[in-house]
């Protein structure tokens, strides 16, 4: 078991390690918070990944591939709400990297923005779902579920680490290079919500 346990870890490892909204979110996040309120949001975004995962590892990405009509309202709608995230990352860069405490984002709005960066996408869960099905269907039942735990847990240490170490690292560099890498990461993320927004567009045309 423990075989399957740390298979799973890496695994994992290797697909969360990739740049994609969530890491993006979880970049920012640590950049824009003191290290007890980033550690905080680490954990909604862990959440809302562990979510992410067992309704993949369920096989719930397939009733999504199966529905066009729920990909295409997931996708426009989540592409608005990802494009307005972004703009209020640009909007608060300043803020964020200087200390201005009024403008920075509630705990409320970091929860919704972690669900929003993990569901937002369909395609995500979906492919989510294929990867997560090739690799449970050699495994029994008992093993499936030792493996999802290594997923979880690997998932845990990553944005763990991955916070802990951009939030100390940030105190090290120039407020204004602060600033700058937090417009970047907002203007990603609007570019992110208008591919959404597009997709869902040419799947109705």
């Amino acid at each position: 078991m423990l075989a399957v346990y740390f298979r799973a870890m890496v695994i994992s490892l290797a697909l969360v390690s990739s740049i994609g909204m969530q890491n993006i979110y979880a970049f920012n996040n640590a950049m824009s918070n003191t290290l007890r309120r980033a550690l905080l949001v680490a954990g909604f975004i862990w959440i809302a990944d562990t979510l992410l995962t067992s309704i993949a590892f369920l096989g719930m990405g397939a009733l999504i591939a199966a529905n066009q009509v729920i990909k295409i309202i997931v996708m426009g709608l989540g592409g608005l709400v990802v494009i307005w995230m972004g703009y209020g990352i640009v909007r608060g860069a300043n803020a964020a990297s200087f200390g201005n405490d009024h403008q920075e984002q509630s705990l409320k709005q970091w929860f919704t923005g972690a669900f929003v960066v993990s569901f937002a996408n369909p395609q995500a869960l979906i492919d989510t779902s294929v990867t997560l099905g090739a690799l449970r269907s050699p495994l029994t039942m008992t093993e499936a579920w030792v493996f999802l735990g290594g997923i979880i847990t690997s998932t845990a240490l990553w944005f763990l680490v991955v916070t802990t170490v951009i939030n100390l690292l940030r105190n090290r560099l120039p407020r204004r290079v602060l600033m700058w890498i937090n417009i970047a990461s907002g203007i990603v993320v609007i570019f992110y919500g208008v591919w959404l927004v597009v997709n869902a567009v040419l799947a109705v045309i």
